[in-house]
């Protein structure tokens, strides 16, 4: 697919998604564009998964338009939604808590030989050095991750999603549950990623989350898109007030 550069890496138009009779997403409409984050906000049930959910193909949508660099595409399976560059990275973040960085970096897109085996040595050198560019000190790649911390379990499910070219990042509350010294270190990676061109929707109850790493925000409530803007012009009143109720 031809990407147009001076369109937004991901634009949602008039999207909705009903479950019976409730309208889960209803005329929801937003876009990302490359090197931003933005928060999106509301209480749970608001409908905010439910909205990333279709956009990673974990659900059709029922009405409405996706383009993703300018150009309208279908995603109805997850594996459609990463073949167009667009990963999630969920709170429980998928990990295979019995094997190693290396071999959850490459799950189910394992790199093989000639012979058709399975190419460790190339699949460690690869995983080193997508580990090393997010963060050099995360190095006992051969550990099973249930060893990991928090902070290094994250630095493994961004850089499998960075490997396979992400420019869509969907992150799920990704400090939840995390120290002040791990939510650092998922913040500067955050800021890494922003760097590189990386756009990305991020899912966050938590206020410091989005003042401090956030270029706009979206509050939903009953499936509708209630206020969006530039954070630096949002106060915190603003947005709780968004929330809460709706205006």
């Amino acid at each position: 697919m031809t990407m147009n550069q001076t369109a937004p890496l991901v634009d949602l138009r008039s999207i909705h998604k009903a479950f019976g009779g409730v309208r889960a997403v209803d005329d929801v409409s937003l876009h990302l564009n490359p090197g931003e984050v933005v928060a999106l906000l509301g209480h749970n049930g608001a409908g905010k998964s439910t909205l990333m959910k279709m956009l990673a193909g974990a659900y059709p949508i029922d009405s409405g338009e996706i383009l993703v660099g300018g150009a309208q595409v279908s995603i109805d399976t997850p594996s459609a939604s990463q073949a167009l560059g667009i990963e999630t990275i969920y709170q429980t973040l998928a990990l295979a808590d019995n094997l190693d960085a290396v071999a959850n970096l490459f799950l189910g897109r394992e790199l093989v030989t000639r012979w058709g085996t399975m190419d460790d040595d190339a699949m460690e050198v690869a995983a080193r050095e997508v580990f090393r560019k997010l963060n050099p000190n995360f190095t006992n790649i051969r550990v099973p991750v249930r060893l990991l911390s928090g902070g290094q379990r994250q630095v493994v499910a961004i850089s499998r999603a960075l490997y396979f070219n992400a420019r869509v990042l969907i992150m799920d509350e990704p400090c939840a549950a995390l120290g002040p010294h791990e939510r650092a270190m998922v913040a500067d990676l955050v800021r890494r990623l922003k760097a590189g061109g990386v756009g990305i929707f991020l899912i966050t109850h938590d206020m410091h989350e989005v003042f401090d790493l956030s270029d706009r925000y979206a509050v939903m409530k009953n499936g509708r898109l209630v206020g969006q803007g530039e954070t630096a012009a949002a106060t915190e009143d603003r947005l709780l007030g968004l929330i809460i109720a709706g205006k």
